[in-house]
């Protein structure tokens, strides 16, 4: 039994016009054969970085569910239910990214839930997924760390599909498990894990927080749980989720009580 297409598919002035007051659109999708964002910095984004790593995941997802953090305007989460997931949900903090994903997966035919919710409240959610999509957020938060961390321990069930925007040297550093307090350690070199500071503004946007470095990004999904099964792509990791125990923060991790 076949879902009777929306009334828009057939008037394509109309969906043109919806589209536009929809706008502006950060995904580049293809509604009715109209694209949202033609002119797209990017290129057809984020088309042609998912074909970079379309083939890491999993053809078939029947009997998946998939949590799409930072949804923006659905691409991922429409993909992930066209792989045959069982449940996917988007969450974003932005309410006209929120409005295209709806409008996206309506025109699409596509059962995909978008929700209102901040990477921290995704405790609340009570349900771990199999798959958690976390792709484009991590620069813009100001804790980036603890989201991951509550990524790990509320909601992976098993994969995560993360990216972010890594600036600085490629290279990864020997870094040794512990360093005495006056023994050199490798801190200036070029390979250690480091994050980038935005004060003000990157790219023309505030919300711009942190940016790692490649080995800081990894050094962080390891931190918080996550080993590393694939990188498709250069910004991109396929990532597992295991048990890790978390140090506590504060100096009794490492001094004693007086």
């Amino acid at each position: 039994m076949h879902a009777t297409p929306h009334p828009l598919l057939e008037d394509q002035q109309q969906l043109e016009r919806r589209i536009r007051d929809l706008g502006p659109w950060f995904h580049n999708l293809r509604l009715g054969g109209i694209a949202t964002a033609p002119d797209h910095f990017l290129g057809d984004y984020p088309e042609v970085k998912y074909d970079r790593f379309r083939t890491t995941l999993p053809a078939d997802m029947t009997g998946l569910t998939v949590l799409d953090i930072g949804c923006n305007a659905g691409f991922y989460s429409l993909e992930m239910k066209r792989r045959g997931a069982d449940r996917v949900l988007g969450i974003d903090t932005d309410d006209r990214y929120l409005a295209q994903a709806r409008f996206a997966a309506e025109i699409s035919g596509l059962d995909v839930c978008f929700e209102r919710l901040p990477v921290w409240d995704v405790a609340s959610l009570r349900e771990r997924f199999d798959l958690v999509i976390f792709m484009g957020v991590l620069y813009h938060l100001r804790h980036p760390l603890l989201a991951l961390d509550l990524i790990h321990e509320h909601v992976a069930n098993d994969l995560l599909l993360f990216q972010s925007m890594q600036r600085g040297s490629r290279e990864l550093a020997v870094v040794e498990e512990d360093y005495d307090f006056s023994a050199p350690a490798p801190f200036d070199q070029s390979g250690y894990p480091k994050m980038h500071f935005i004060e003000h503004r990157y790219s023309h946007d505030e919300t711009n927080w942190w940016v790692p470095n490649r080995a800081c990004a990894e050094a962080m999904l390891r931190s918080a749980g996550f080993s590393i099964e694939a990188q498709p792509e250069e910004e991109v990791y396929l990532c597992r989720a295991h048990a890790i125990q978390v140090p506590p923060d504060g100096p009794h991790s490492v001094y004693p009580k007086h």
